[in-house]
């Protein structure tokens, strides 16, 4: 229970500074995956009450985000070091001298690290090819838990040098790693509907309210409330919106995708960048295509013409595949089997072999690209269903996945049944004159 209070408190910022200090880098406890089994708990939890309360709750989009979610808790080992690279080599050339076990150092980096949080959010709504990242965790169309997770592989990439100049002020690498592991897992709880207004934290805090104005895509919320844990930078620096009573909020992007595959969620928008920057008449028209802002069009400012923006309002109808209940129960089972090698993936990381985590990544990768093309209906996802359990098979085969009998034995049984009962769908899907796959 002790430990179950500790990581709760990780995700509410309520921790000791005395606790959350340490001297050197390896020393920082993985704070974001020692809550992923709180995080998706609580994702139920809130799902339930939801249901329980008469509100909608749309679990295609639910398993969607948890999906992308797990892709980037896969791929963390690859972008988490890009956030730091080169720190401690610019940390030698430092002004001050912080001792890394001082009270002052631990509340400097809380407030710098939330400061440079501030500025790196900012950028990646301002520069079309750092959006392109982050579009991804804007994509969903229901505003819940579930929404927090749904970050982009490359996103940490993203952030690559905006906190390196707090090398130079002297706080140390390991001090920057707890804030920001923190600071991530802020943002969880202000992902949902069901809190109002909290009053005088208003004036300081990030909170429910002011994130949904940040998540809307109605004209008045966008480039709004980029605030983490603090709101006062945005109250600083002009991008504050107070929630408006009485006007609903369309959540997602102006330009909604209609998509339920997480991967290509991860990867559309690049081609977008690229087809408009090749659409271009000037080299520089180009490269601003890339470096302005999402919105930005020849003879526009910099982040484009808001009077030439969409209107979104409410109503505005979602995207909504109607899958039937045993395919959303078989992929929550096949998707918390994705994250449970992403878990296994992360503990071994150290010492297994780079086919092995290539393996692993594949697999993850597939699991959540398949599954989320079925729900788009693309003809082709059961065949490849039918491969990806099939290749799990032979793998089992030869090298045990827990090092348990019991649990391999049923892992195997799983996706033997899994392949021969999408290996049968996906034969009367060929034969089909259909091109969308509808289950029943």
């Amino acid at each position: 229970m002790a430990s179950v209070a500790r990581r709760l408190g990780t995700m509410l910022y309520l921790v000791s500074p005395n606790a959350t200090t340490f001297e050197k880098p390896e020393e920082v406890p993985l704070y974001v995956n020692e809550a992923v089994p709180i995080f998706f708990g609580l994702v139920l939890l809130h799902a339930l009450m939801r249901l329980a309360r008469g509100h909608e709750v749309r679990m295609n989009e639910v398993l969607t985000s948890s999906g992308i979610g797990i892709l980037h808790e896969a791929a963390s080992f690859i972008s988490e070091g890009a956030i730091l690279l080169g720190y401690e080599w610019l940390y030698k050339y430092r002004v001050l001298d912080l001792p890394w076990d001082s009270l002052y150092t631990w509340w400097a980096a809380f407030f710098f690290v939330d400061f440079c949080y501030y500025w790196v959010h900012r950028a990646n709504h301002e520069v079309n090819l750092l959006w392109a990242a982050h579009q991804v965790h804007h994509s969903s169309e229901d505003y819940n838990f579930s929404t927090s997770s749904r970050i982009s592989i490359f996103q940490r990439m993203t952030y690559f040098g905006f906190y390196h100049p707090l090398a130079l002020l002297g706080i140390p690498v390991s001090s920057v790693m707890v804030h920001l592991g923190l600071n991530y897992l802020f943002q969880f709880w202000v992902h949902n509907e069901d809190i109002g207004k909290l009053g005088p934290l208003e004036w300081v805090f990030n909170t429910p309210s002011h994130h949904r104005v940040h998540h809307g895509a109605n004209k008045w919320c966008l480039d709004k409330n980029y605030g983490s844990v603090l709101i006062i930078w945005d109250r600083i620096f002009g991008t504050f919106q107070e929630e408006k009573e009485g006007e609903e909020i369309v959540y997602g992007l102006v330009d909604q995708p209609q998509s339920m595959n997480g991967v290509w969620h991860e990867i559309f928008y690049f081609e977008k960048i690229y087809e408009k920057a090749r659409s271009m008449s000037s080299w520089g028209d180009s490269l601003r295509a890339v470096f302005y802002g999402p919105g930005w069009v020849p003879g526009a400012p910099r982040l484009g013409d808001p009077d030439g923006f969409p209107d979104v309002r409410a109503p505005r109808g979602k995207y909504d595949p109607q899958m039937p209940a045993w395919f959303l129960a078989y992929t929550g089972l096949h998707l918390f089997l994705a994250l449970l090698a992403q878990q296994m993936l992360l503990i071994h990381l150290k010492v297994s072999p780079w086919y092995t985590v290539a393996i692993f990544l594949s697999f993850i990768f597939l699991t959540v690209g398949v599954l989320g093309s079925m729900f788009d209906g693309w003809r082709w996802a059961p065949l490849l269903e039918a491969a990806r359990c099939a290749a799990f098979l032979l793998y089992a085969r030869a090298t045990p996945v827990s090092g348990a009998p019991m649990v391999d034995a049923a892992l195997v049984l799983c996706f033997a049944m899994s392949a021969v009962f999408w290996t049968s769908q996906s034969l009367l899907v060929i034969g089909s004159p259909a091109k969308a796959v509808k289950f029943e």
